[in-house]
């Protein structure tokens, strides 16, 4: 499991901005921060993907270079990992996309539900599969969400990129993936409360980044 904020850099800030209630209030700052964690992350997952030397011509002389050589597949898990998608595929420009309408629904007091109202995705099979989503809490709305994806196809890796992550969400997926795969996490926080919000979190990535819904 790689986890940004474990090393001094400029994320932190960015990590920060989104946490500080003062600054939340400023959507497009806080939409900024998530493309740019995004940005920074995708930077990391490129590190561990497959490349082939391919020969180029540049105007002097042909010249060998690394290439991508993997077929990816950015997945955005809406509303609120769009702007931490868009920072994906700023970088991952060729990749194929899909998206989920993943969401909770009313809390009962014995657990929480996730209901999946929206499912759109190219063929997955034998491809390398990312998916985007800002917030891990409990990590079931991950696993609903790639319980219907790999109805198009078996990735042969699944990528997990989140902004902000619980222990208890990696501790579910682990227990309930069987697909290889690996977390890419702009910071592991303390756990969830007893509603199973992410503490210290940052509130509603959603409603932060584009307005309260009702």
């Amino acid at each position: 499991m790689f986890v940004l904020a474990n090393t001094p850099s400029i994320a932190n800030q960015f990590l920060a901005e989104l946490r500080d209630v003062s600054i939340q209030k400023d959507q497009m700052r806080f939409r900024t921060n998530l493309q740019r964690l995004g940005k920074i992350l995708a930077y990391e997952i490129s590190k561990n993907l497959s490349y082939k030397i391919q020969e180029i011509e540049t105007p002097l002389m042909k010249t060998n270079v690394l290439q991508l050589d993997e077929k990816l597949v950015l997945i955005a898990v809406m509303r609120a990992s769009l702007p931490f998608y868009q920072g994906f595929l700023d970088f991952f420009d060729s990749a194929e996309n899909g998206f989920i309408g993943a969401f909770r629904a009313e809390e009962s007091k014995d657990s929480i539900e996730v209901h999946l109202g929206y499912c759109a995705s190219p063929s997955l099979e034998g491809k390398t599969l990312i998916l985007a989503d800002p917030m891990l809490a409990t990590g079931k709305s991950f696993i609903t969400s790639i319980e219907n994806l790999l109805k198009n196809g078996t990735p042969k890796k699944i990528h997990i990129a989140c902004a902000v992550a619980a222990p208890e969400g990696i501790d579910y997926i682990k227990s309930n993936l069987t697909i290889p795969h690996q977390f890419w996490i702009g910071a592991l926080d303390h756990g969830l409360n007893e509603h199973s919000y992410i503490l210290p979190g940052l509130g509603d990535a959603g409603d932060l980044a584009f307005g309260p819904k009702l």
